[in-house]
């Protein structure tokens, strides 16, 4: 248990830096302007905005604390560990835009925070390899690929709003959980055969490649709806398939007979959790995209579309 204290000390915090990195971002992404198709220009926009630059440079810091995480960690412990991400993203906008968290928010992050203690304890990840051979890799990267292709192409068939950021979000996610595994091979690399090998390995490239894809596509989900919207399947599809790609990749095990049943408790709760926060007004804990627009906010309790 101990030997776990560090990577998860360390996938904490870059689950909080995410979380100032979201809000941030979310904040100028919506200040610039929108667009029915995807922007280049987008990113240009908001290299101009220091609060942007600031919600990157906590972008940063996440990566470096995930990159020790991982490498001091199974992925499927430390990946999971970022459906904190959401509840602690709320918190950091109630806090950084004056706004308070109602009380059925409070609730909804702890189902959260207990539902994920329970599926974690229960399932108990264990193993650490550290290298995962070519043909492990191929499947993993078409099917990942496909996906994130397709459920772009469906996005960008829908209207700005929910279903488009949600959309977004789930693609952001598979794009994450697919950098963080190759991000877990390249820092192996470098530890165990120097700089040298870290630089000429193809994992580094990949993660750099899928890492800046997350990015774009996280830029894009912020700006087509709701935090609310993006972030739930952000964060959900993220520890599902890091779960699943530590245990096809890594090798990585967890417990199954019986411990199926607290590990579905807990799966239960975090669901629940993060549902319940969704249904949380935007009015009382985001800035809303009239707000910045210069249209009259929405009045208290009013759900945004």
């Amino acid at each position: 248990m101990q030997s776990l204290l560090l990577p998860v000390g360390f996938a904490l915090a870059s689950a909080l830096s995410n979380a100032i990195a979201t809000v941030l971002q979310r904040q100028e992404a919506l200040k610039v302007p929108s667009s029915s198709g995807f922007r280049p220009g987008l990113m240009l926009d908001l290299l101009r905005r220091p609060l942007w630059l600031a919600g990157i440079a906590a972008v940063l810091v996440a990566g470096v604390c995930q990159a020790l995480a991982l490498n001091t960690g199974p992925l499927a412990i430390v990946q999971p560990l970022f459906v904190l991400e959401l509840p602690l993203a709320l918190i950091v906008a109630s806090i950084v835009m004056h706004r308070h968290l109602p009380p059925a928010g409070w609730g909804a992050v702890a189902l959260v925070v207990v539902g994920l203690g329970i599926a974690l304890a229960a399932a108990s990840p264990t193993g650490n390899r550290t290298q995962v051979p070519l043909d492990r890799w191929l499947p993993a990267l078409a099917l990942c690929g496909g996906a994130v292709a397709a459920l772009a192409v469906v996005a960008l068939r829908r209207p700005t709003g929910r279903t488009r950021a949600a959309l977004l979000g789930t693609a952001t996610a598979i794009s994450y959980a697919l950098t963080a595994a190759l991000m877990k091979s390249a820092t192996h690399i470098l530890e165990d055969e120097g700089a040298a090998a870290f630089f000429t390995s193809w994992e580094v490239y990949a993660f750099a490649v899928t890492g800046g894809t997350a990015l774009f596509l996280l830029e894009n989900a912020l700006q087509a709806g709701p935090l609310v919207a993006s972030q739930p399947a952000l964060t959900l599809g993220d520890a599902t398939l890091s779960l699943l790609l530590g245990v096809t990749l890594y090798e990585e095990h967890v417990r199954t007979g019986w411990w199926l049943i607290p590990e579905l408790l807990g799966l239960g709760l975090i669901t629940a959790g993060v549902f319940a926060l969704a249904r949380i007004p935007l009015a009382e804990t985001l800035v809303a995209a009239e707000e910045t627009s210069g249209a009259a906010p929405p009045q208290a309790g009013q759900t945004l579309p």
